[in-house]
């Protein structure tokens, strides 16, 4: 499904980004969980803090300025018509952690993909209501 056609205004736009990137990253940890046992296999993230940071500075300047401003990073690139792009980096310390304790490993990205699912419930819903029509009957 192509979210965005979905796009109606700002906020419906980051909602959609929120969106593709927790699909994203889902991807990444369901790898991360079924290459376990993979020789030579490293774990990869997605740089969720500084998505989180970027998406805080556009809603201020959406607030400031009615407009929406999503700058490049190194590993988040914005392209034309809503599109934009996450390079995976290598997960330093969840390679660690699987060569010491495959348990501990799989416990948390287990967690990181339930955190994940309820981040992308949330923005799924969201969005929803946001493309309903506001009733005015009470």
């Amino acid at each position: 499904m192509n979210l965005t056609s979905l796009v109606t205004d700002n906020i419906t736009e980051l909602l959609v980004k929120i969106i593709e990137f927790t699909h994203t990253r889902q991807k990444i940890i369901i790898r991360n969980i079924t290459n376990i046992n993979n020789p030579g296999f490293v774990p990869k993230k997605l740089a969720v803090k500084e998505f989180s940071g970027l998406l805080n500075n556009a809603i201020n300047e959406h607030i400031q300025n009615q407009r929406l401003l999503l700058r490049d990073t190194e590993s988040i690139k914005f392209g034309t018509k809503g599109s934009f792009e996450v390079k995976p980096t290598v997960d330093k310390q969840s390679k660690l952690l699987l060569e010491k304790n495959r348990d501990e490993y799989l416990e948390v990205q287990i967690n990181r993909l339930l955190e994940n699912s309820l981040n992308q419930r949330v923005a799924t819903e969201l969005l929803k209501q946001k493309q309903e029509p506001v009733s005015t009957d009470y």
